[in-house]
C-alpha cells in the first residue's frame, strides 16, 4: 500500500486544466489502486508563509534549543516536510506563472527545503553539491503552460524555467524518478486548447496501460 500526495499549485478553483489533470490522475490511480491511501496539499488558495529570519535562525537551531516562537515559526514547514517523508508518490499539478511556478509553490519549495532533514550539502560532488534525503520517491509532474514552444529544441526552450526548475528541486531532495506531462496552448485558440487537452490526458491515460 502507497501513499500518494497530490499538491495543487493552481489558483483557480474552477477551470484549472492542472487541476483537471491530477484529478483525472487520482482517479486512474484509485481504480488500479484501491488499497493506496491519499493526502492532499492546497497550495494555490493557501496562505504558505514566506521563510523570514525567524524561520531561518529556527531552521538552523536544535528542537531542544528552540524558543516556542522559533518552534511556531517553523511548525508548518515540519508538517510539509512531514506529509513529504510519509508519501511514496508525488503529484503535483502546476501551471506555468511568468516563465515559472505560482508564488505559493516557491513558498512551499522554500518551506520543504531544509539542511540535514530534506537535503544535504556535499561539495566536491559532480552533478550537484546538493545530495536529497528523500529517498525512494516516484514524482508525476502535470504541468500546464498558456503558450506554447518551451519543449526541447523549440524556440522558448530557453525560457522555461517551471519544468527544470521543479526537476532540480526535486534531485535536490533525492527523488529523481520524474515523469512530467505538460498541456500548452491554454491561453490560445479553443482548437489550440483542446488539441492539447486531449494530447495530455492521453498522455496520463497512457500512464496506467
Amino acid at each position: 500500500m502507497k501513499n500518494v500526495l497530490v499538491i495543487n499549485a493552481s489558483p483557480n478553483q474552477h477551470g484549472s486544466q492542472s487541476r483537471l489533470m491530477t484529478e483525472r490522475f487520482v482517479r486512474l490511480w484509485m481504480q488500479h489502486n484501491p488499497a493506496d491511501t491519499f493526502t492532499f496539499r492546497e497550495l494555490g488558495n493557501a496562505d504558505i508563509p514566506h521563510v523570514n529570519q525567524q524561520w531561518v535562525k529556527s531552521a538552523f537551531t536544535p528542537d531542544e534549543a528552540r524558543s516556542a516562537g522559533e518552534k511556531q515559526a517553523i511548525a508548518l514547514s515540519d508538517a510539509l516536510v512531514k506529509e513529504l517523508q510519509n508519501a511514496d508518490v508525488i503529484v503535483l499539478g502546476s501551471p506555468m506563472h511568468n516563465l515559472s511556478v505560482p508564488s505559493t509553490l516557491k513558498a512551499y519549495i522554500d518551506q520543504i527545503i531544509r539542511m540535514s532533514i530534506t537535503t544535504t550539502l556535499v561539495p566536491g560532488t559532480p552533478n550537484s553539491p546538493y545530495v536529497g534525503l528523500l529517498e525512494n520517491k516516484k514524482a508525476y509532474l502535470l504541468l500546464v503552460r498558456g503558450g506554447y514552444g518551451f519543449g526541447k529544441g523549440e524556440i522558448y526552450e530557453h525560457m522555461d524555467f517551471q519544468e527544470p526548475y521543479l526537476k532540480a528541486v526535486l534531485q535536490m531532495l533525492g527523488v529523481t524518478d520524474v515523469t512530467s506531462v505538460k498541456m500548452n496552448h491554454t491561453a490560445m485558440s479553443e482548437e489550440q486548447r483542446s488539441r492539447s487537452y486531449h494530447q495530455a490526458h492521453a498522455q496520463i491515460d497512457a500512464l496506467f496501460n
